[in-house]
């Protein structure tokens, strides 16, 4: 007589993470709920549409195994003939340029500063290409700023300018500053919009204000205002494209406000006068100063690359485009920026962490790119992977290792590992610390 097969039903693994913080863009929330089942994600509560699509298709194009060679002929290898590949490449190399840092951890950052004091080459951030001229005008004159924590508590005036943060960082509206629910302001009832912007974008149709400046005036209109909170006359009927009345009208609105919070992008900063209008920001808040409270706050993009400025900071006294070659750090924007060095075609092997700089990078600055090895260093398949000469896979920063991330107003989060990677996948700081050991040795 047969014996009946007996089936057995698996038992379902699930557990819950609380505060957890977002790793996609700036804002860095950290009140996510992330549900895992079985090893997967399968919910997120509270993220925005992108950061929630971060952690749910975060498999989708996974990079699983290092590879060697270039497009359709690499080749996959193990994790140890990867990293010593590499490490050859970097002994052979006479100025090896490091790039990205804006997707990883501080942690990571410091080991990339580590490899490129050690081998005497350069190292820049992400942030040359979207608020490098904030950096450089705050050297300049300083910022005056503040957290988004204040701005949520305090400020009755919200003005955007040159960013769409409904579509670029749709949580900021809600969690920090339009309709958030702080001590002293009763959400969006006690509080103004203005939104300074060259099109109607989303953020500025919900607006009570919206200003609409030609491209590339920025500066003139941010002078304008200058002057009427001093009190000065403008003799010109229009700036900018935008009438003395309409820049009145918003003059008045951020000297009568109790506290303002000047929130700008890339459209100030990459537009024509890039730091120089940051500047004039700057000196607008300034001049507020004397008659209310004003702060600003650029919006910073990727989740870490405010950390890639504090890190580098921290370990050369410089935020971004430094350089080791003469054996001490060295900071000359338009000289030792990642932009410059690979025009110019002065690296000998160009190393990508958490970017692809292909994607964003302009086609000619590239090109130099073909006669070079690359090496790349990112969980996903990208353009940069695909082009790399020696690509190795990472764990996801937030999610499936733990790391340090620095939201946009400069205020440190710890991030949080929710999942394990696949098998045989090592974070960012694992890889570079290998590197850095085989080149020790």
């Amino acid at each position: 007589m047969a014996i009946p097969s007996i089936l057995v039903e698996e038992k379902t693994t699930e557990y819950t993470v609380e505060d957890v913080v977002c790793p996609f863009c700036g804002c860095c929330c950290d009140d996510l709920i992330v549900t895992v089942r079985d090893s997967r994600i399968v919910d997120v509560r509270n993220a925005c549409a992108l950061g929630a699509s971060k952690f749910l298709h975060m498999n989708e194009g996974r990079l699983l195994k290092p590879k060697i060679g270039r497009f359709d002929t690499a080749k996959e290898v193990s994790v140890d003939e990867a990293i010593e590949t590499v490490a050859n490449l970097l002994k052979d190399s006479s100025y090896p340029l490091f790039y990205g840092w804006a997707c990883t951890s501080c942690e990571s950052i410091l080991l990339g500063l580590d490899l490129a004091d050690l081998l005497g080459g350069a190292i820049d951030n992400t942030s040359i290409i979207c608020h490098g001229p904030t950096v450089l005008a705050g050297q300049e004159l300083g910022l005056i700023a503040a957290t988004l924590g204040q701005v949520k508590n305090r400020a009755d005036l919200i003005v955007y300018w040159g960013c769409n943060p409904l579509e670029a960082h749709p949580r900021h509206l809600a969690r920090y500053s339009v309709s958030a629910r702080g001590r002293f302001i009763d959400g969006r009832r006690d509080r103004k919009v203005v939104v300074v912007d060259v099109r109607r974008t989303a953020t500025a149709r919900m607006a009570d204000l919206f200003v609409e400046v030609k491209p590339g005036y920025d500066y003139e209109l941010l002078s304008a205002l200058k002057m009427l909170v001093k009190d000065l006359d403008l003799e010109v009927d229009e700036v900018g494209g935008v009438p003395v009345s309409e820049i009145e009208k918003l003059a008045d609105m951020m000297v009568e406000a109790r506290f303002g919070a000047l929130f700008f992008g890339t459209g100030l900063t990459m537009s024509r006068g890039r730091d120089k209008n940051v500047e004039a920001a700057i000196e607008l808040v300034r001049c507020l100063n004397f008659k209310t409270k004003f702060v600003l706050i650029p919006m910073r993009g990727h989740f870490n690359v405010t950390g890639a400025n504090e890190v580098f900071t921290w370990r050369t006294g410089y935020p971004l485009s430094v350089d080791f070659s003469q054996g001490y750090p060295r900071y000359l924007p338009g000289e030792t920026t990642a932009v410059d060095i690979l025009r110019r075609g002065e690296c000998d092997l160009f190393f990508v962490v958490a970017s692809d700089p292909i994607s964003h990078l302009p086609r000619r600055i590239l090109e130099h790119l073909g006669n070079i090895p690359v090496v790349a260093l990112d969980p996903k398949i990208t353009p940069t992977v695909y082009l790399s000469d020696v690509a190795i896979p990472v764990a996801y920063t937030g999610i499936e290792v733990e790391g340090t991330a620095y939201r946009m107003d400069t205020v440190p989060l710890r991030l949080k590992k929710i999942v394990e990677p696949p098998q045989g996948i090592l974070s960012d700081v694992e890889i570079l610390g290998m590197i850095l050991e085989k080149l020790r040795g």
